[in-house]
């Protein structure tokens, strides 16, 4: 975010520690698209979650978020659903590294828990905190290298590789132009 822009407050959707990949993606719909499975995403723990999330809201969960499986549809259903960022303090490996793949922010954050259901908050890459508008609180989490919050904003591993392999060409057909000229 720069300096002239606003950030966009979403609602917290928060939930406890072990949020897995199963309650995320249950298993019982992978053989279907992500449209199907996001239907269903969190139904075990809040069977209103996947139909009243909205774009820009934020899920808050537990410690150990995203356990279990490695299977990327328990961060795609997220992104799908408009999740603009998950907030924990800690995450589980494959998942942390599934969010950044697929561009989804996630952010490390000790004093998650302090977060209520519904308030409007907001998580900061650049700066590495959690805004709470309803309180005023600022969260510090652990910081995101820049690397990684590139690949966030280019929407994940796949775009981000794209964009550099496209900036490759054009600098190198660039260049071959000017060889070319006299």
């Amino acid at each position: 975010m720069n300096a002239t822009q606003k950030p966009v407050f979403g609602r917290a959707w928060v939930f406890g520690d072990d949020v897995n990949t199963d309650l995320l993606a249950p298993g019982a719909y992978m053989k279907y698209g992500i449209g199907e499975i996001a239907k269903h995403c969190l139904e075990a723990l809040d069977p209103t979650f996947a139909q009243a999330v909205q774009p820009g809201d934020v899920v808050i969960g537990g410690r150990n978020f995203g356990a279990g499986s490695s299977r990327e549809q328990a961060v795609e259903v997220l992104r799908h659903l408009g999740v603009a960022a998950v907030v924990a303090p800690a995450f589980a490996g494959l998942f942390y590294r599934n969010g950044f793949n697929l561009g989804l922010p996630l952010l490390i954050c000790p004093e998650a828990g302090v977060v209520q259901p519904g308030q409007r908050v907001h998580g900061d890459i650049d700066a590495a905190r959690v805004h709470v508008a309803d309180t005023g609180a600022v969260l510090a989490c652990e910081s995101i290298p820049p690397h990684l919050v590139a690949m966030i904003r280019d929407g994940g591993l796949v775009p981000h590789l794209a964009r550099k392999l496209a900036a490759r060409q054009q600098q190198q057909n660039g260049q071959s132009l000017t060889e070319a000229t006299p």
